[in-house]
C-alpha cells in the first residue's frame, strides 16, 4: 500500500475496488478488512469517498445458502494533508456524531441492502478517521483502525436505535419485544412492562393483531406467514409493523400484490424502510436467518414495489 501511495499521480485519486467478506480474525488477530484499512492509514492516505455498488445477482449459484456480500465498495483515497490534526478519542467520537448522520442518510436513500449497510457505513466513518494524522487514546497510544471500526459500529447501533422514535407506539413495542424474544413466547408480565414503557397496552396490542397474550404468555403474530387479508383503510389501529410484515408476505406472492398493498398504506409508507432496516439488524443479531432474509429482500424490492403501487393507482383511476 505504501508503494502504491508513493507512486501514484497526485492529480488523480487512487481508486480501490473492495469485494472481500469481512470476518472476525482468529486467535485474536484482526480481520482482513481492518488490516486493509490500517494499511491505508499507515500509507499516509485518507479515504475521501466510498460508493457501494451492486456486482452480484441475487440468484448467482454460489449465493444459495451463503451469507455472501451482495454489494462491493469502491474507495477513493488521496494523500492525507500535511497539516492534518492529531486529536484525542473524545474529539474523534464527537466528529463521528456530527458528520455521520448525513452520510448514513445518503446511504439509506440509495436503498442499499441492509446486509451491506454496516460495511458500507464504514466508508464515511473511515473518511473521518483517516483524515486525522492520529487519534490518541487514553493510554497515549494511537488508535488503530480496528478500534475505530468498533466505534463506528457502535454509533451505527445508536443511529438506528434513534430511528425507532419515528414509529407508532405499537410498532415500537413489537420491535422491542422482537429484539428480546423474536417470535417466541415470553412472560406476559414482561410484555406489559414494555407496552407501558412504549405508551401502549396489551389490550391495544391484542386489538391491533400484532400479538396476543394467552395463559400468562405473550407472542408476536407471524403476520407475513398468516395469509390473513389486511386492509389498512379498514384497520382501526394500523401500524408500521403490520405494513412491513404484510408487505413481506405479499412479496412472497408477487411484486404486483406487494405494490397494490403499498398503494393503500398512506402515511405508514414513511416508516416501512426504516423499520425493515432495524428488523434486519435485530434478526441478524438473534441469528434468525429466515427473518433477516425476508427484511433484506423487502428493502431491496421497495423501488419495484413503489413502481408497482403507482401502476396500481393508475389502473384504479382508469376504472373511475
Amino acid at each position: 500500500m505504501s508503494k502504491l501511495a508513493s507512486q501514484h499521480r497526485t492529480d488523480f485519486p487512487i481508486s480501490i475496488f473492495y469485494a472481500y467478506k469481512a470476518e472476525e480474525g482468529r486467535d485474536g488477530r484482526e480481520s482482513g478488512w481492518s488490516t486493509f484499512l490500517q494499511a491505508i492509514v499507515d500509507a499516509g492516505l485518507q479515504i475521501t469517498a466510498t460508493w457501494p455498488i451492486r456486482t452480484e445477482r441475487q440468484a448467482r449459484s454460489n449465493a444459495l445458502a451463503a451469507n455472501a456480500l451482495a454489494s462491493s465498495v469502491v474507495l477513493t483515497c488521496r494523500p492525507r494533508g500535511e497539516n492534518s490534526a492529531v486529536v484525542n478519542r473524545a474529539e474523534f467520537v464527537s466528529t463521528l456524531r456530527s458528520r455521520l448522520p448525513e452520510a448514513l442518510g445518503l446511504l439509506l436513500q440509495s436503498n442499499i441492502a441492509p446486509v451491506d449497510l454496516p460495511q458500507a457505513s464504514i466508508g464515511p466513518g473511515m473518511k473521518i478517521f483517516s483524515g486525522f494524522a492520529g487519534v490518541v487514546q487514553a493510554d497515549g497510544q494511537n488508535m488503530k483502525a480496528s478500534a475505530a471500526l468498533a466505534l463506528i459500529n457502535q454509533y451505527l447501533d445508536e443511529f438506528f436505535s434513534g430511528v425507532e422514535v419515528e414509529l407508532d407506539a405499537d410498532s415500537r413495542f413489537a420491535y422491542d419485544w422482537y429484539r428480546q424474544y423474536g417470535f417466541e413466547s415470553g412472560p406476559s408480565g414482561n410484555a406489559d412492562s414494555i407496552a407501558q414503557a412504549r405508551g401502549t397496552s396489551l389490550d391495544g396490542i391484542n386489538a391491533s393483531a400484532i400479538g396476543s397474550a394467552v395463559a400468562g404468555k405473550f407472542r408476536l403474530t407471524r403476520l407475513s406467514q398468516s395469509g390473513a387479508a389486511w386492509n389498512p383503510d379498514q384497520d382501526a389501529r394500523p401500524t408500521v409493523w403490520e405494513a412491513v410484515h404484510h408487505l413481506a408476505g405479499k412479496l412472497e406472492v408477487s411484486e404486483m400484490e406487494a405494490g397494490q398493498l403499498y398503494a393503500r398504506l398512506g402515511s405508514l409508507r414513511e416508516g416501512v424502510r426504516d423499520l425493515a432496516y432495524m428488523l434486519y439488524r435485530a434478526a441478524n443479531e438473534r441469528g434468525d436467518a429466515a427473518a433477516a432474509r425476508s427484511y433484506n429482500g423487502l428493502v431491496l424490492a421497495l423501488p419495484v414495489i413503489i413502481e408497482r403501487s403507482r401502476e396500481a393507482i393508475l389502473e384504479q383511476s382508469d376504472l373511475i
